[in-house]
């Protein structure tokens, strides 16, 4: 290897490390947090993870400190929603819509807790209420995303269960399929 080059990735190497060390102690110790910040982060993965009750706790705790935290807000609507707490996952998705009704993930998260709950037509208004506030929904996942979940498939979209549900209510009610529980269990949550 030609010693200019080896310097060159030396010198790289060594940058981009200090950089990386660098960015990690303004980001955990100097960079300015809004009270919530933490206990909501904690949260955050704490969700990712699947324990929604520990993550309630602390989008809970966030939101103690700061009651229009937004995205404790959502963190806690989208938590109550997989424990099944759908009443009040309800009253959170309406109250996050109201702190920031121009966020489309929120209405496509209370789209698939209406679409849980048989509530089909609201749904579907949800849906394409998100979809016109954030047309980027239509990709779904992206595929990091999907690689960390481990999801080699594209699940279907908010776009795809619309269109889906728009077609099983126009048929006559007996042969209407809205529900099949094993692909409606693989229906993940929207990120905020």
């Amino acid at each position: 290897m030609d010693k200019g080059l080896y310097r060159f990735l030396v010198w790289t190497a060594l940058v981009l490390t200090l950089a990386w060390i660098g960015w990690s102690i303004y980001d955990s110790m100097i960079a300015p947090r809004n009270p919530g910040d933490l206990a909501y982060l904690e949260g955050n993965n704490l969700f990712e993870d699947g324990h929604y009750e520990r993550a309630l706790q602390k989008y809970d705790e966030a939101l103690n400190e700061d009651r229009n935290h937004i995205h404790a807000m959502r963190g806690r609507a989208q938590s109550l929603m997989q424990l099944g707490q759908s009443t009040q996952a309800l009253t959170a998705f309406n109250t996050a819509i109201a702190l920031a009704p121009e966020f489309g993930a929120t209405y496509a998260n209370r789209g698939v807790l209406h679409d849980r709950m048989g509530r089909y037509e609201k749904a579907i208004e949800d849906y394409e209420r998100a979809l016109a506030l954030d047309p980027e929904l239509v990709e779904g996942p992206h595929w990091l995303t999907r690689f960390l979940r481990n999801q080699p498939q594209k699940p279907p979209g908010v776009a795809e269960r619309a269109a889906y549900l728009r077609g099983e209510l126009a048929k006559p009610e007996g042969e209407r399929l809205l529900r099949v529980p094993e692909l409606d269990a693989e229906q993940r949550s929207y990120k905020q």
